[in-house]
């Protein structure tokens, strides 16, 4: 979880206790919503305002179009009256004969183009409810987001699971999370963990991770529970190596996921384990021995210093499954029998005098 996207950093104002069970749509924590629900107010009466403003164009557009509609029908009405007074002409002097012609062609320009005013009156019309609904739009928009970042300073649980708090940097220590701290947008504060399916996050040197396998067993070792190991497996290896911490940058290790296998309910999250991958098993009653006490000779054999009742017997023998520590034995070797860490010390050779070669001696050294 993380707090709602801002220009600005929020206050923690409720939170519930880490380590609480909590369940799916539950309210976990409140950030201060105080500037957020007085933005609301303000889009909500922008929205009223805009909505009162639709009304009134649209009343005064009727009103405009009503009047437009009345000009046109007073035009008509004038034309149709100039024409039967110039159908008086005959019975008129010259001068109002001419004013009679006059007003019939000024009647009948006024509503050619009164009439002609039409379809741009409707397109202007048009224009300006276009430009209404968008700002109508605009407003609403406005405060729907408002809304939703009201909703956003309420943050809910995504799935049932522990809660468990992130910790932030007060003064000179770093400190798990709580109410009246300021987070930054975007800054990660808690965490939902479904503890019915626990990931173990684990890291191994680069030289062990070519005999790692997916879905290979593995035991885990709780440092928090001496007594208490689980079985998992693995489910992810990391494609790309991190550096090793505050090791030197030439240290590289690759990161592993693995999946328990059986739930304990002692098991909570950021407990330290210790991890045994078996990356590979041998079903035979086999005999193990320290890897330091097998050597080979030139021609790439094996073989061990057995302890004998005089010394050490040097005995070849074929191994089997290995790790970094111990290997186990197919054969040359029987349980019980004990073979030495190092190469035993050479007997000296024995004293003596040397002496010239005579000639009668045939090759022979006497030492």
């Amino acid at each position: 979880m993380s707090g709602g996207a801002s220009d600005f950093m929020q206050v923690l104002q409720t939170v519930a206790p880490a380590g609480k069970q909590v369940t799916k749509g539950q309210v976990v924590a409140e950030f201060d919503r105080q500037y957020q629900l007085l933005r609301l107010d303000d889009y909500r009466s922008s929205v009223e305002q805009n909505e009162r403003s639709y009304k009134s164009l649209d009343a005064n557009l009727e009103v405009q179009r009503k009047a437009h509609d009345l000009s046109i029908y007073q035009a008509k009405a004038a034309v149709e009256k100039a024409r039967l007074d110039v159908k008086t002409i005959p019975v008129r002097s010259q001068i109002e004969s001419e004013v009679l012609k006059l007003q019939l062609e000024e009647a009948e320009a006024r509503l050619k183009q009164l009439e002609k005013e039409v379809p741009h009156q409707r397109e202007t019309e048009r224009t300006q409810r276009r430009i209404a609904d968008l700002q109508m739009a605009q407003s609403r928009s406005e405060l729907k987001r408002a809304e939703q970042n009201v909703n956003r300073m309420l943050v809910t649980a995504p799935m049932d699971g522990l809660l468990v708090m992130e910790t932030t940097r007060r003064g000179s220590e770093f400190a798990q999370i709580q109410q009246g701290d300021q987070l930054f947008p975007g800054q990660m504060f808690a965490r939902i963990v479904d503890t019915s399916s626990m990931l173990v996050s684990a890291r191994v040197n680069q030289t062990d991770v070519e005999s790692l396998r997916i879905n290979a067993k593995a035991t885990l070792h709780f440092d928090a529970y001496p007594d208490l190991t689980l079985p998992a497996h693995v489910v992810s290896i990391g494609a790309i190596a991190n550096t090793g911490g505050f090791r030197a940058n030439f240290v590289k290790e690759i990161p592993v996921y693995l999946k328990l296998d059986r739930v304990d309910p002692r098991v909570i999250p950021d407990l330290t384990v210790s991890v045994d991958v078996i990356v590979e098993s041998s079903d035979e009653d086999s005999v193990v021995i320290p890897l330091e006490s097998v050597f080979a000779d030139g021609q790439g054999r094996k073989f061990v210093y057995v302890k004998t009742g005089g010394g050490f017997e040097k005995r070849e023998v074929e191994l089997g499954v290995r790790n970094h520590v111990r290997t186990t034995v197919k054969s040359g070797l029987n349980a019980g029998e004990v073979v030495a860490a190092e190469p035993p010390a050479q007997p000296p050779p024995p004293k003596g005098t040397a002496r010239r070669r005579d000639a009668g001696d045939e090759g022979v050294f006497n030492v």
